[in-house]
């Protein structure tokens, strides 16, 4: 995959291509993993340019079976992520009650309706929650990151019993984790 025509027109800050738009017949695999604590390891080497980073992860796609694509208008690489592409760097609160969150890669979204907390298991089977982030991609919140936002949280009764921990941005109840009876958070 010639990635040089790709850095010469996309601004590392800029707009995130149509890679949803795109469906080249050409495909194959490449030796890139994206390993679980965010970095990004290429044929056994990490790649120490953060504005290269940057780009991949704007042509970065999830297919519909899962698997994570690097997709240009000519080609579609495929690549191994270990657990979600991205991970939640740094959270700020704005004066109108949402959430600001920010990536490892950069990107910045406000927590709410379009990007929404979950919880899922990381492949170490721990239960941690991911923000959707664009493409069928989604970001792990980092543990500093995950710690500042529980210091905030609010505690919601269960219908099953116990409780859940979460904040509540731009009106939408975003989930931290759920507490067994008697736990504390």
């Amino acid at each position: 995959m010639n990635l040089d025509p790709l850095l010469a027109h996309i601004d590392p800050e800029g707009e995130i291509p149509p890679v949803d738009r795109w469906h080249p017949e050409h495909a194959g695999e490449m030796d890139l993993v994206i390993v679980a604590d965010g970095r990004w390891i290429h044929e056994g080497t990490a790649i120490a340019r953060p504005r290269l980073v940057r780009l991949l992860s704007t042509i970065l796609r999830r297919e519909p079976n899962g698997r994570h694509a690097l997709v240009t208008p000519a080609e579609k690489q495929f690549i191994r992520v270990e657990d979600r592409p991205f991970l939640v760097v740094d959270a700020e609160p704005d004066a109108e009650g949402r959430w600001w969150l920010t990536t490892n890669v950069g990107d910045r979204l406000a927590l709410g309706e379009d990007h929404c907390l979950s919880l899922s298991e990381t492949p170490a089977g721990e239960t941690v929650p991911e923000v959707t982030v664009r493409f069928g991609l989604a970001a792990r919140l980092g543990r500093n990151v995950y710690y500042r936002l529980v210091d905030m949280a609010e505690r919601r009764p269960l219908p099953g019993g116990g409780e859940e921990l979460g904040l509540f941005s731009a009106g939408v109840w975003q989930p931290l984790g759920r507490l067994d009876d008697g736990e504390t958070a």
